[in-house]
């Protein structure tokens, strides 16, 4: 195997691939000018919504391949984060998920709607899927290193803080509340995650991999924002031409 890149120069690449994260994508790009209709932002929360939900059922599969329980113990912070838990006296306590469950209603989404997936295009849904279906199947390494599209998320939710008041005064302050809380938490996430793949992939070979693995999960984002252009803006949904209700399958084990 050839010799990998230092770590600082491995640190440098990964990095780099944030001129394809999607804060760049035409839809976003729209959407921070204040450029979305109330329908596109409500199509963009909805299916946004079935990433968000399956984020912890990744997070599972990762810390269900790991042997490493001090990776265990570090990574289950994440489902918490994502899924809340329960507090002492039984009460749950509101994790992303209901925070964006929150956006949603928020935006004049219904909760049932939402939790239902009644609006998830289906190029929307077998992107995520694939990407939980690989940190089902990779290493728990690759898995790590997929998640490392946080190093760039930061950005994308201050510049909803920054944008959507002014934009979109008719969404409730109280709906960006998601935003707020990943600021911290992506910051203090991908330290973990990108220590983890600095450690892990040291040969040419690996750190080529690991760039690649990096990619995929920038065209998993890339291709859900595609999906919600194509469908809201561009007005090429699926069977749009047969009709307006939104037919396309729901989660078969619904």
């Amino acid at each position: 195997m050839t010799s990998g890149l230092s770590k600082d120069e491995f640190r440098a690449q990964l990095i780099a691939k944030g001129q394809f994260y999607h804060i760049h994508h035409p839809l976003h790009k729209k959407m921070h000018n204040g450029e979305c209709s109330k329908k596109q932002i409500q199509g963009w929360v909805a299916n946004r919504f079935y990433y968000h939900a399956c984020i912890p059922m990744k997070d599972a599969a990762i810390m269900a391949n790991c042997r490493d329980r001090a990776v265990r113990q570090e990574w289950m912070q994440r489902i918490i984060d994502q899924d809340g838990m329960l507090n002492s006296d039984g009460s749950p306590s509101a994790g992303g998920v209901e925070k964006w469950l929150q956006l949603g209603e928020a935006v004049g989404l219904s909760r049932e709607d939402l939790l239902a997936e009644t609006y998830v295009l289906p190029a929307v849904r077998f992107a995520v899927d694939a990407y939980v279906n690989f940190a089902r199947t990779a290493s728990w390494q690759e898995a790590v290193c997929s998640s490392l599209t946080e190093l760039f998320a930061p950005n994308i939710h201050q510049s909803r803080l920054n944008s959507w008041p002014e934009h979109y005064p008719w969404i409730a302050s109280s709906g960006l509340a998601y935003f707020q809380k990943r600021l911290s938490e992506a910051r203090r996430d991908v330290e973990h995650g990108l220590q983890v793949t600095l450690d892990h992939f040291v040969t040419h070979e690996q750190q080529q991999r690991a760039l690649n693995i990096l990619q995929f999960k920038l065209d998993v984002l890339w291709v859900i924002s595609d999906a919600i252009l194509m469908a809201y803006e561009l007005g090429y949904a699926p069977y749009g031409n047969i009709t307006d209700e939104p037919v396309y399958h729901r989660n078969l084990n619904l």
